[in-house]
């Protein structure tokens, strides 16, 4: 279990992109949350050189950070839906 962001919004210059702003939050929080108010270990490779972000779980993720992903997953369909999936693109995928 775990999550992979890839690339950047394109929605405004480096700097000036409140759609990139927003997702690094969301992301960037719910790995703090989880390391920091859960027990579950997390692996995290970050390349931000071509904008990726990828968490793995070492076990399956425990209650609390289900839930923290699941807010995260809210945040993000939130700015899709606000700003449209030109610029996120949401994939979901059962492994």
């Amino acid at each position: 279990m775990g999550f992979t962001c890839r690339g950047h919004s394109g929605y405004a210059e480096a700097g000036s992109d409140i759609v990139c702003a927003s997702v690094s939050v969301l992301v960037i929080n719910t790995i703090n949350s989880i390391e920091r108010f859960t027990q579950d270990e997390i692996r995290v490779e970050e390349r931000e050189s071509d904008g990726v972000i990828d968490v793995r779980f070492v076990k399956a993720a425990g209650e609390r950070a289900a839930l923290l992903l699941d807010s995260m997953v809210l945040g993000l369909q939130e700015v899709e839906k606000q700003y449209g999936n030109r610029y996120l693109r949401l994939h979901f995928e059962e492994v």
